[in-house]
């Protein structure tokens, strides 16, 4: 398990039954703190959609999404989620939301072909939130704005955690650093981009890397993105230095969404104009869905940073190969 992080002298600060009631502490308080900070409501997201719809994440465009057929609908097919960044935009259209507000749900997800380590599960189990803007929003300071919000709730809950569990002693930096992704190129040109985010992570302890999905300099791009949600200039990643894993970790993905121009740009950069027809892609092209910002915040990931876990499976319950449970145990690594 070569994957695998396995911090020498490893013990969690709390037990089985403390760490579950946690988790629920933590849960409740920090998607009050969000929904308060960006005025949002929460909303019922659905497990599976059409696939016809256009709805369904694509991530990088090679994941395989999980499908099954309904019995009762002649064996229709439907696929489960891989996250709801369109469906949310779709929604707020049909709430009729207003500019300034927005919802935000519980997203449950099925990724089959993720990657297994300390920070990445099959199951996948986030906030995805979702806010109208108006078109004079669509630019780097108001995404900064919305960046801050949300760091100002991390910092909440980081007095929060420590108020019940003193012994963990969360410690946050007082602001986050914001680092576009061509400038963390520039100054590493000589690392991979795993490498690049674990460096200003350490160095900064928390960083939003901006614009990702279009190409840099190197003629990659930093990671890969849709190209039918994110606008690649306008989103980034919120990234936190982890003490206990000694490495970066992604909690959140977000981004101002594409306008008509910006999904026809990307669309023809990735190779992707088969999808122009489809009837989310049509909302966005003539303006029938509303401009957003929007995003998803991971609860496991979360949860672990917070609670000093090294493993993701120590605040979710998910599977995992034989060998992890064995190293994990050895390593006082307890799998929920």
């Amino acid at each position: 398990m070569s994957k695998l992080i396995l911090p020498k002298n490893y013990c969690s600060v709390l037990d089985l039954a403390q760490t579950q009631k946690a988790i629920m502490r933590i849960k409740d308080h920090f998607q009050r703190e969000l929904a308060d900070g960006l005025n949002l409501f929460r909303a019922t997201a659905p497990l599976f959609v059409l696939p016809e719809t256009g709805l369904n994440d694509n991530l990088n465009g090679y994941e395989r999404r999980v499908e099954f057929t309904i019995k009762d609908m002649n064996e229709r097919n439907v696929e489960v989620v891989q996250s709801l960044a369109k469906w949310k935009r779709q929604a707020l259209g049909r709430y009729g939301i207003e500019p300034g507000y927005g919802l935000y749900t519980d997203m449950n997800a099925i990724r089959r072909d993720e990657e297994l380590d300390n920070i990445h599960s099959i199951y996948v189990d986030q906030w995805d939130w979702e806010k109208v803007i108006t078109a004079d929003q669509r630019n780097d300071k108001f995404l900064e704005h919305t960046v801050r919000i949300i760091y100002r709730c991390l910092q909440d809950l980081a007095e929060y955690v420590n108020d019940h569990y003193p012994d963990l002693d969360i410690d946050m930096p007082e602001r986050i650093k914001f680092i576009d992704s061509q400038e963390l190129e520039d100054r590493y040109p000589d690392k991979t981009s795993k490498e690049r985010e674990r460096l200003a992570a350490e160095e900064y302890g928390a960083i939003f890397l901006k614009r990702i999905g279009g190409c840099l300099k190197s003629g990659k791009p930093h990671d890969g993105r849709a190209p039918d949600y994110d606008d690649w200039e306008l989103n980034g990643d919120i990234i936190l230095w982890n003490p206990v894993l000694d490495d970066a970790l992604e909690i959140s993905s977000m981004g101002i969404r594409v306008d008509a121009e910006a999904m026809k740009r990307q669309l023809e950069l990735s190779g992707k104009m088969d999808r122009w027809d489809l009837p989310f892609h049509q909302g966005v092209i003539n303006n029938t869905l509303p401009l957003s910002i929007g995003g998803g915040i991971g609860q496991s990931r979360l949860c672990m940073f917070f609670l000093r876990k090294a493993h993701i499976g120590e605040v979710q319950a998910s599977v995992w190969p034989d060998e992890m449970y064995k190293e994990c145990a050895e390593h006082g690594i307890v799998l929920l």
